[in-house]
């Protein structure tokens, strides 16, 4: 074992989370050690956020290729060549790399090893015979996919987020385990871009969003041909003739050329030797206190490892608030409320809050206020019209929780994150000015819902009439 190195603050994982802790210290005059085992950025930018959303942007394009005919266009016959279109998601990955690199990183005087990093006691862990010590661990880790225990699943070339992307070879039928995210996101973009997709679910899709917005998603792809199976269970796979088979739990059988597990994410713990350090876990991951310190106090959890809401701007929320308890020694806490997710599919689904089951169960007494997109008048401009705004309040008009589904619903959810954190009332979003014409102005429309029982009404109307004697 090498000489051992003793330092204020060691990372495991080299993801969006750790690297923003590593970052973060080192700027602020910590010694830093980051250990990673595979790839600099993690899944977000290798397998995850960055690879996905560039898929899906040319999924988009090809679209508005397709119906270009509603604005009056003709365009030729389109033409998808997998080879380029899996290059340009390369190439989105190649330019933002530089900025999660070991270079990039050394020069902000981080000491990064690359490789597998194990616990070896309370302060100390090993990486491929390096000895660090630290006054300080954070373990970013990520998670990784879940592979549900599906028979004869091991002997079928299946592919998952992290080898979808590197696959070029030209799709017939995409077979999709899953109804998250990742499966509806995936679906919609390989179906745009000439694969036929079957998607199975055993429950409904989207099933953490809320059921009416879920709907509109679920009928889009619906529309655009995806093939989607809801309510059923894969019961086996086994390979076929050119591809992959599977059987369902109601006896149909579903053919296809590739299969995609999406079946959820897993924390990644294996390997870790916890034990060492007297680290607590289980299946869905570290256990943590809200200051996302772990049993043993002097080591924190991160990310998606930590066992919450699996989101980047989560982890990086995480990378904060243990930089401020890890070197300012303050009692910062994690945020549990008010965090915000977007499923960028067409029509993007973003929520914030409570949904409105849960306000009713918390606040007793509530209001839903909607307004659909079909009635904005640059939802009409635009010929994109699916979709609506749900807003939760309490009954003295605090804003609860928001939903959204339809065109830029990622960014028109962030002025409701913000009623939400910060308790605004409904009157707050309905005084606003908001330009015209923009998708935002569904989020003043619904706001603006809220008052109208209590201003149309007869005793109003007297009101009026009452002032109008006095000229």
């Amino acid at each position: 074992m090498s000489a051992g190195l003793k330092v204020d603050i060691c990372v495991i994982g080299g993801g969006s989370g750790g690297l923003s802790v590593a970052a973060g210290a080192s700027q602020l005059g910590a010694s830093v050690v980051l250990a990673e085992r595979h790839l600099m950025g993690g899944d977000c930018l290798n397998f995850g956020c960055v690879p996905s959303k560039a898929l899906l942007a040319a999924a988009r394009s090809a679209h508005n290729i397709a119906n270009a005919g509603r604005f009056g266009l003709a365009a030729g016959p389109l033409r998808v060549d997998p080879v380029a279109v899996r290059q340009h998601v390369h190439d989105v990955i190649a330019a933002i790399a530089p900025h999660d690199s070991v270079e990039r990183f050394q020069a902000l005087g981080v000491n990064v090893i690359q490789g597998s990093a194990r616990f070896v006691g309370a302060h100390e862990i090993d990486v491929n015979g390096q000895s660090v010590t630290a006054r300080r661990i954070v373990i970013a880790t990520g998670s990784s996919p879940m592979v549900p225990p599906i028979p004869g699943l091991d002997d079928v070339p299946y592919l998952t987020n992290e080898t979808l992307f590197a696959c070029n070879q030209a799709m017939a039928h995409l077979i999709i385990i899953g109804g998250g995210p990742i499966g509806v996101e995936m679906a919609q973009a390989h179906q745009r871009l000439g694969t036929q997709v079957t998607l199975i679910e055993m429950a409904r899709l989207l099933a953490n969003d809320d059921a009416e917005l879920a709907r509109v998603v679920h009928d889009r792809l619906a529309r655009e041909g995806v093939n989607i199976l809801t309510g059923v269970k894969v019961e086996s796979a086994a390979r076929k003739a050119g591809g992959v088979a599977v059987r369902l739990d109601n006896g149909d059988v579903v053919a296809g050329s590739h299969l995609l597990v999406a079946a959820g994410r897993q924390a990644n713990v294996a390997g870790l030797n916890l034990e060492a350090a007297g680290v607590d876990y289980s299946a869905k991951g570290i256990a943590v206190d809200r200051r996302l310190r772990t049993s043993n106090k002097k080591i924190f959890a991160i990310g998606d490892v930590a066992g919450g809401l699996q989101f980047t701007h989560v982890a990086g929320h995480h990378a904060g608030i243990v930089i401020r308890n890890a070197l300012f020694r303050l009692p910062a806490k994690a945020r549990q409320t008010a965090i915000p997710w977007v499923t960028y599919t067409d029509p993007e689904l973003a929520h914030v809050g409570l949904f409105e089951d849960q306000a009713r169960a918390q606040a007793g007494e509530i209001r839903i206020l909607r307004f659909p997109f079909a009635e904005n008048d640059r939802a009409q401009a635009e010929r994109d019209t699916d979709g609506l705004i749900k807003i939760v309040t309490a009954k003295n008009g605090r804003v609860l929780g928001a939903s959204i589904v339809g065109p830029h619903a990622g960014d028109l959810i962030q002025p409701w994150v913000m009623a939400v954190e910060q308790g605004l009332k409904i009157g707050a979003m309905a005084g606003a000015i908001w330009p015209y014409p923009t998708f935002g102005e569904v989020g003043h429309r619904a706001a603006s819902s809220y008052f109208i029982p209590k201003l149309f009404t007869d005793r109003t109307r007297a009101i009026v009439k009452f002032l109008r004697k006095f000229g």
